[in-house]
């Protein structure tokens, strides 16, 4: 395992994310406590000492499982995160609430990083107004040594990571990025990166694998990467390459069962970063996936659509029309009632005020309707 060092710790490069957990699928409570508990038992005996949780994954219960099946083990052999959820006024008033249900949870006395999750447009307020008492609560918190170090998870723009950073600096130990060869350009992550470094603030990595959309490419891909390196799984290329970016401590990915998490832990075994030919080869893969919706399945889209459609279902229909360059047919929403089509959609916006990837929601499902073909 590589490790990286952070102030007076060494963390496993790889950390595993809590989101994903095996079971009914991220967005249900339900998780298979058996097969969780061996992947963590797997991680912690290879050297993976980095586990990332937050209030909301698994429908508000990733945090009980992982707290369960981590107090078997030392305290002092593993790293725990998890997040605050500051999305609404609501929860930030009930900060004081929400801590405390996140340490009986997780059965600790103390996480070791603590995070402002999601930081973007419609939060920044929320985060940075010293009114709302937010980084004062934390920052009490952690003098009582119930938490050690503070972060941010980012889904902002450069403009509002700057404002966060400039309102809370020297307070923020790490911050955590949607990092990728396809978001370098489209999300200018390049620029965070940059940005990051020159404060000489530590990044950790979410989204390395988009979701898993990186993690299984179009045919024709596939044969580019595997014709350079056999021996590597397309996963792998997208791990290779963060370990090539300045300044990445820690990379964050959801596995869902065994064989992810060793094929990753063997991945992070040695440390390989990309030379200048396999990261321009990536990145021209990047260009033709951007043509495409850049949807992560991550569904808080859903929660707020008042048609009830799954939006990241039928842009994922979108998607495979826009690749092979065809009509959407009707048969793609025969399962699908009337109500809860792309046509059912008000554009009401309510969807892309959450979007982490700022997707123009309203106009992909204004567009799937003039490509369904009648």
């Amino acid at each position: 395992m590589i490790y990286k060092p952070f102030k007076d710790i060494n963390l496993s490069m790889l950390g595993l994310g809590c989101m994903r957990l095996p079971g009914g699928g991220r967005f249900t409570g339900e998780i298979d406590m058996e097969k969780t508990a061996e992947m963590v038992d797997y991680a912690l005996k290879n050297g993976l000492n980095y586990f990332d949780t937050a209030w909301g994954y698994h429908s508000h219960q990733s945090e009980i499982a992982i707290g369960e099946i981590l107090k078997k083990y030392p305290r002092n052999s593993f790293y725990l995160a998890t997040k605050f959820p500051g999305f609404t006024l609501e929860n930030v008033e009930k900060k004081e609430e929400i801590f405390e249900e996140q340490m009986k949870k997780l059965q600790t006395d103390y996480v070791d990083f603590y995070l402002f999750h999601c930081l973007s447009g419609s939060n920044v307020e929320l985060y940075t107004d010293p009114k709302y008492g937010l980084m004062d609560y934390i920052l009490e918190q952690k003098k009582k040594g119930r938490i050690r170090y503070i972060g941010v998870s980012v889904h902002a723009s450069l403009e509002d990571l700057t404002r966060f950073l400039d309102t809370h600096a020297p307070h923020i130990d790490f911050c955590q990025l949607q990092l990728n060869w396809l978001d370098w350009d489209y999300q200018d992550a390049k620029a965070k990166v940059e940005l990051l470094n020159k404060r000489n603030i530590p990044i950790w990595v979410m989204e390395p694998v988009r979701g898993g959309k990186l993690a299984s490419l179009p045919e024709t891909h596939e044969k580019v990467l595997k014709a350079l390196h056999p021996e590597w799984s397309i996963p792998a290329w997208s791990f290779r390459y963060l370990q090539s970016i300045p300044g990445v401590s820690v990379v964050l990915s959801g596995m869902s069962d065994m064989e992810q998490l060793k094929d990753n832990m063997e991945t992070f075994s040695s440390e390989r970063p990309l030379n200048e030919k396999e990261m321009s080869v990536l990145y021209t893969i990047a260009n033709d996936l951007l043509n495409t919706v850049p949807c992560t399945a991550c569904r808080y889209c859903t929660d707020v659509c008042p048609s009830q459609i799954d939006i990241p279902e039928m842009i994922k229909i979108y998607n495979n029309q826009i690749f092979n360059k065809g009509c959407i047919p009707q048969d793609a929403l025969k399962d699908i009632p009337k109500e809860n089509q792309p046509a059912s959609c008000i554009t009401c916006r309510s969807c892309e005020a959450l979007c982490p990837q700022e997707i123009k929601i309203s106009e992909v499902m204004q567009d799937f309707v003039q490509k369904t073909e009648a």
